[in-house]
């Protein structure tokens, strides 16, 4: 009897065992590095800084792009990070992430302001993939997602559409159509990176911009609840960006559908976007099937195009309250199109 009710007992704890949730399970081993590869820009070398992130036995890899105005931080911000880290909750479902400081950012090479487009940084984050499809200056993954968010995401557009070497594309952050009223205000609250303190000592260009101090909550988290912390870490953390990014941005990511040459499956991430959401101008982004409605015409048949809205929260979608709602929903399409 002892024997049977120890059997049953084993058989009960793996069935429940097993019907628990991945993030419920223990989370794979992960080691995080710093890594610097080498590309060139324009024929002139340069090099991209980022942190490498790698669980145990993971094949594919999320190479992810910052926005204008942030750098790697923006995918792995430090205040609750089982909130808000999004680089944590990929590590955790076994994917490998490598969130990069665009050229001009962070740890990465600073070329002249002029230098730097979309369509530039486009190319050098080719490179970057390139590197870790053929493990030439950085290790080598079986599949590759690449990820962007606002500006990182019309890189990210511009690169798959291009070149087909990446197996998924995330879209963060844009739309194709902007909402003049939001994005007004944010304009309106750039300023050179020159006449900031926080970069006035640095050498900047009068090309590369930031945003004025303390405006950032205003910009990029309005709807969502001020929480002093996340908005005072994001004011600290903030870096710059070239005026040519956001020029065809613009041009490239919004107003021109480049994204109908891309051929991976596709996923689109809004939250309550004041710059690119809306009803006139730009995408209704009050659910995932209106925002779906009106942006599939933008993306081929390939793309198959999903959707998913962080309805509570702004502009910078990882810092969010909510947001590992909006990391499940990424990982449950990342399982179901290339899988880690």
């Amino acid at each position: 009897m002892r024997l049977r009710f120890r059997w049953l007992a084993t058989v009960v704890a793996a069935a429940v065992l097993g019907s628990l949730p991945a993030a419920a399970q223990a989370a794979p081993v992960t080691t995080c590095r710093d890594l610097t590869i080498p590309v060139t820009l324009a024929g002139a070398p340069q090099s991209i800084y980022g942190q490498l992130c790698t669980p145990t036995g993971a094949s594919t890899i999320q190479v992810l792009v910052p926005g204008a105005s942030y750098n790697h931080t923006y995918w792995d911000f430090p205040v609750s990070p089982e909130i808000r880290s999004y680089r944590l909750a990929m590590n955790n479902a076994g994917y490998a992430t490598f969130a990069l400081d665009r050229l001009g950012t962070g740890r990465s090479s600073r070329p002249a302001s002029l230098a730097l487009t979309s369509l530039t940084q486009a190319d050098v984050v080719h490179q970057v993939v390139q590197a870790f499809r053929t493990g030439g200056n950085a290790p080598k993954f079986r599949k590759i997602v690449l990820g962007g968010h606002s500006v990182g995401s019309a890189i990210t557009i511009i690169e798959a559409g291009t070149y087909h070497d990446v197996d998924a594309v995330l879209v963060t952050g844009l739309t194709h159509g902007i909402n003049a009223l939001g994005a007004v205000p944010i304009i309106a609250s750039l300023i050179p990176a020159s006449l900031d303190a926080k970069f006035g000592s640095g050498g900047y260009d009068a090309g590369y911009l930031t945003t004025m101090p303390g405006s950032r909550f205003g910009d990029f988290h309005v709807p969502g609840i001020r929480i002093p912390a996340v908005a005072d870490t994001d004011e600290a953390t903030k870096d710059v960006f070239a005026a040519g990014e956001v020029i065809d941005t613009v041009l490239l990511g919004v107003i021109l559908p480049y994204s109908r040459n891309i051929t991976a499956p596709t996923m689109l991430v809004m939250g309550n976007d004041p710059a690119f959401c809306g009803i006139l101008t730009a995408p209704d982004c009050s659910t995932a099937e209106s925002l779906r409605r009106v942006e599939t015409p933008y993306y081929t048949p390939q793309a198959n195009l999903r959707t998913f809205v962080l309805r509570d929260y702004g502009h910078s979608l990882n810092l969010a309250p909510d947001a590992p709602k909006y990391h499940a929903a990424v990982i449950a399409w990342a399982d179901s199109v290339v899988g880690h």
